[in-house]
C-alpha cells in the first residue's frame, strides 16, 4: 500500500457528495486537512478554488504526493473515489471483471442516484412553489431507484459484492430518504445494507465531520443562501 507523508487537502463541505470523500478518506486511513467551502456563502466561486475546481462545485482534492511526486489537483467526487482508490489499493479493484461491477454502480449513483434524490429534495423541501408534477416525477423516480437497489442487494452484501467505493458513493443520498419521500421499510435489502453502511466506524466519521457547520447554516431558513445555490447561472 502506498505511504502517504503529507495529508492531503480535501476542500469540503457537509454534504452527500462531499461525505463520499471524507468516508474514504477516513476507511484509507491516510492523513488529510479539511479546507471548509461554504457554498451558501458562494466560496465556491473565489478564483482560488475555480482553479482546482473548474465546475465551481465541492468537493475537490490537492494531493502534494501525486503522480511522479508531484501535486495533483481533482474535482468532481466520483472521479476522486477512482483516484484514491486506485492510488492507496483499496476499494476499488484491479480486477478487470470486478472494477466493471463497481464503475457500474458508481456511475449508477453519479448519473442517477444522486441528480434524481437532490431534485427529490429540492422540489419537496427548496422549491418557492409546490409544483406537484415536478415533486412526483422525482419523488417516483427516486422510488424507482431505491427499487433497483433493493433488487440488486437481494443476493450480495454491497452494490458491486465486495464493500466498495460504489457503496461509499451511494450512502450519503440514501441519508435522506425522508426529505425525499421514501419510506425505507419498503426494501428491506436497501434497509439492511443502509443500516450495515451506518454501522462502520468509518463512515460514521466521515459524515460527522462539518456536522457542526452545517447545523449552523440552516438552509431551509437561509433565503441568502438559497438565491447562491439555486439562482447560479454563467459567470464570467
Amino acid at each position: 500500500m502506498t505511504i502517504q507523508t503529507q495529508p492531503i487537502e480535501l476542500y469540503y463541505w457537509p454534504t452527500p457528495n462531499g461525505w463520499k470523500i471524507t468516508i474514504m478518506l477516513e476507511e484509507l486511513g491516510v492523513p488529510y486537512v479539511i479546507k471548509y467551502v461554504n457554498i451558501g456563502r458562494g466560496e465556491q466561486f473565489e478564483p482560488s478554488f475555480l482553479k482546482i475546481s473548474p465546475n465551481n462545485r465541492m468537493p475537490a482534492i490537492i494531493d502534494p504526493e501525486g503522480p511522479g511526486g508531484k501535486p495533483i489537483s481533482v474535482f468532481e467526487s466520483g472521479a476522486i473515489l477512482q483516484y484514491l482508490g486506485r492510488k492507496f489499493g483499496k476499494l476499488y479493484p484491479t480486477d478487470e471483471r470486478q472494477r466493471v461491477e463497481v464503475e457500474q454502480w458508481l456511475f449508477w449513483q453519479m448519473g442517477g442516484l444522486g441528480p434524481m434524490a437532490g431534485q427529490a429534495n429540492h422540489f419537496r423541501i427548496y422549491a418557492p412553489e409546490k409544483v406537484p408534477y415536478a415533486i412526483d416525477r422525482y419523488t417516483n423516480e427516486v422510488n424507482r431507484l431505491y427499487g433497483v437497489m433493493n433488487k440488486r442487494l437481494a443476493d450480495r452484501d454491497f452494490l458491486a459484492g465486495d464493500y466498495s467505493i460504489a457503496d461509499i458513493a451511494s450512502i450519503g443520498w440514501t441519508m435522506g430518504y425522508e426529505r425525499q419521500g421514501q419510506d425505507i421499510n419498503e426494501f428491506p435489502n436497501l434497509k439492511r445494507w443502509f443500516e450495515t453502511m451506518k454501522a462502520r466506524p468509518a463512515v460514521r466519521r466521515g459524515i460527522d465531520i462539518g456536522k457542526e457547520e452545517r447545523e449552523r447554516q440552516n438552509l431551509a431558513t437561509d433565503k441568502e443562501a438559497q438565491n447562491i445555490l439555486f439562482g447560479q447561472r454563467a459567470r464570467a
